[in-house]
């Protein structure tokens, strides 16, 4: 268990479009395509319950992100500040999810998918392959932001304008 949260990981590097790398493409989509499935004509009482389990993921798996990078000494105020777009949009995703907010829809759709998902296809992951700490805080975190934006236009209703990419580019 320790080896799965250590600094100096000594298992498999990330390999680039290796079995990892793919098999958590695929548990992604596949979760989008559940999302979509399941929750597309449920009631609210269980879309409320899979917005606050979405939210609370993303917010657990960042602080966990904070505590490890603070107890392998790798915390510094210039490298975890929420200034990376991602974890700004962890964040912004979570909150968007428990309020439904349209401006932080707009904002989570244009930045988040497009962020994510060349996060998720290039991870900056190094060494750390499967099953360390750090691929799994990646791939949940990047992500449940594209599960968020998509659960909140499939799901909730949400659509993106032209006045929103406008919104969001300003």
């Amino acid at each position: 268990m320790i080896q799965f949260f250590a600094k100096d990981w000594s298992g498999a590097p990330f390999i680039f479009f290796g079995a990892a790398h793919i098999v958590a493409l695929v548990v992604i989509v596949l979760l989008n395509v559940f999302l979509i499935w399941r929750y597309k004509n449920a009631p609210e009482k269980a879309r409320r319950t899979v917005v606050y389990v979405m939210a609370g993921v993303l917010w657990a798996n960042e602080l966990s992100w904070h505590l490890w990078n603070a107890f392998t000494g790798q915390w510094t105020i210039q490298t975890m500040l929420p200034l990376h777009l991602c974890s700004v949009l962890v964040w912004t995703s979570a909150l968007m999810l428990v309020t439904k907010n349209y401006s932080i829809y707009e904002f989570c759709y244009f930045l988040g998918i497009g962020g994510a998902l060349q996060a998720l296809l290039t991870p900056d992951l190094g060494l750390y392959g499967f099953p360390h700490f750090r691929f799994f805080q990646t791939y949940i975190s990047h992500g449940l932001i594209i599960s968020a934006a998509i659960y909140m236009t499939v799901v909730e209703g949400f659509r993106p304008t032209w006045k929103s990419l406008l919104r969001v580019a300003l």
